[in-house]
C-alpha cells in the first residue's frame, strides 16, 4: 500500500521544485524570448531592454554564480511584471488572442521567477557560488 505524504514532505517537495526553478538557467532564457516576441514588432525600446539583462543572468548561471543569477532574474522579472501590469486589454478578444496568451504566459513566468529567484537568493549562501569557476 502507498502511504500519503505528510505535510512536511509535501512542503519540502514544493520548496525543492521552487529551488530547482530558481537555480535553472532556462527560465530567464524563456522569459527573454517571450518578451522579445511581444515587443519587437512594433518596436518598443523600454521593454526590449529586459532580454539582454535576462540573458546575462543566464550567462552568470552557466558560470556557477547561481545565487547572483537568481537575484538578477527575480529583480528584473519583478520590474517587467510591474511594467506589463500597467497595460489593460480593452476588448475580450485582446485577452484571449495569440498576443494575449503570450502576454499572460510571460507574466506567469515572471511571477514564478520572482518567487523562485527570490527564494534561492534569500536561502543560498554566497560562498557556495563560483568556487568551481575559479
Amino acid at each position: 500500500m502507498t502511504s500519503k505524504p505528510t505535510e512536511e514532505e509535501a512542503k519540502q517537495s514544493a520548496l525543492s521544485y521552487l529551488r530547482a526553478w530558481g537555480e535553472s538557467p532556462v527560465p530567464p532564457t524563456i522569459l527573454a524570448t517571450l518578451i522579445t516576441s511581444l515587443h519587437a514588432r512594433p518596436l518598443q525600446p523600454l521593454p526590449l531592454s529586459f532580454p539582454p539583462v535576462l540573458l546575462a543572468s543566464t550567462f552568470l548561471n552557466l558560470y556557477s554564480y547561481t545565487t547572483d543569477s537568481a537575484g538578477i532574474t527575480a529583480a528584473w522579472s519583478g520590474l517587467y511584471l510591474l511594467l506589463a501590469r500597467r497595460r489593460k486589454p480593452e476588448h475580450m478578444m485582446q485577452k484571449f488572442g495569440t498576443r494575449g496568451i503570450v502576454r499572460g504566459t510571460t507574466m506567469g513566468v515572471c511571477g514564478i521567477n520572482v518567487l523562485a529567484g527570490g527564494w534561492v537568493y534569500a536561502t543560498m549562501k554566497k560562498a557556495d557560488d563560483g568556487e568551481s569557476a575559479r
